[in-house]
């Protein structure tokens, strides 16, 4: 377990708790987590604590914090906290979004949040009439929804999803100057494709150029090399498969992360590396949560 690697996903840090979606840190428990990271872990670059560990240099009690997607507040909110605690992380980001784009689970949200009626419907699997009367009901129908359309082909998702939002919403992801400022920093970009689709619902064809294109799209950005990569939903088997890690190498990519529990070891594949994700809101879970995980 010593020389093991744990890498940390986030997606969002709010500034403030939000109702319906519990799971997201604030501000104030995301401090809490990178103060206790600091204090027991020894917290590494990605691309560092991988080349470390394919030396077998790797310290003791190794970590890396990433975030996926390229959300504005990983840029307003969670970046002073990190250089304020003097920690490095990893910002995974999906290029087609920058500068006004929108994700399709975030339409679902605001659908749920600005519904004016106590019941909605949608044309689509067990979603043909969700009470929205409590606050229970409601992150239940968000859950619910997202499980829907996860997995239907993308124009059919967005199309589905952009029905049902308001017109007039604020945005939320990041703007290239955002991508600049990270880099300037001194955190890490990685891709995350171009517009996030399930690789494994894509042609082989469809799913190299949407990695490929997101790549480029943030190396103009940066005026920098993008050696890190992040699958979409990132479930070995399920999300993507062997075709799409040897897609990662033929990119150039030197890294990739999944969302498969567990730790990274030597035997580990570097472009098919697990993540932890800390859903734990106390410190003590956190920590034992983040150290069962090193034996998954």
């Amino acid at each position: 377990m010593s020389r093991r690697l744990s890498i940390l996903v986030y997606h969002r840090v709010l500034a403030r708790p939000d109702p319906l979606q519990p799971a997201l840190p604030d501000t104030r428990l995301f401090e809490r987590h990178m103060t206790l990271l600091k204090r027991c872990f020894h917290v590494l670059p990605l691309s560092h604590a991988v080349e470390r560990l394919r030396q077998g240099t790797l310290p003791a009690r190794a970590a890396c914090i990433t975030f996926d997607d390229g959300y504005a507040d990983n840029a307003g909110c969670a970046l002073p906290i990190l250089q304020r605690l003097g920690l490095s992380a990893t910002f995974f980001i999906a290029s087609d979004y920058l500068d006004g784009g929108r994700m399709w689970n975030d339409d679902v949200i605001a659908a749920v949040r600005h519904a004016s009626q106590p019941v909605l419907h949608l044309d689509a699997p067990g979603c043909d009439a969700l009470q929205l009367r409590t606050l229970h009901q409601k992150q239940q129908a968000i859950e619910q929804l997202q499980r829907a359309l996860k997995y239907l082909p993308a124009q059919q998702r967005q199309a589905l999803a952009r029905s049902l939002a308001p017109d007039r919403q604020a945005e939320l992801m990041m703007r290239s100057e955002d991508v600049r400022t990270l880099l300037a920093a001194g955190m890490e970009i990685g891709a995350h494709t171009a517009s996030h689709p399930i690789l494994a619902r894509q042609t082989d064809a469809d799913a190299y150029a949407d990695m490929q294109r997101g790549k480029a799209a943030l190396e103009d950005i940066t005026q920098a090399p993008v050696h890190l990569f992040a699958y979409p939903n990132g479930k070995p088997g399920v999300d993507f498969d062997q075709r799409h890690a040897d897609m990662a190498r033929r990119l150039g990519f030197r890294a990739a992360v999944t969302t498969a529990p567990g730790a990274a070891h030597a035997a580990s594949d570097p472009l098919q590396l697990p993540r932890y994700t800390p859903w734990e809101r106390d410190r003590p879970r956190f920590l034992l949560r983040l150290l069962a995980s090193r034996r998954h």
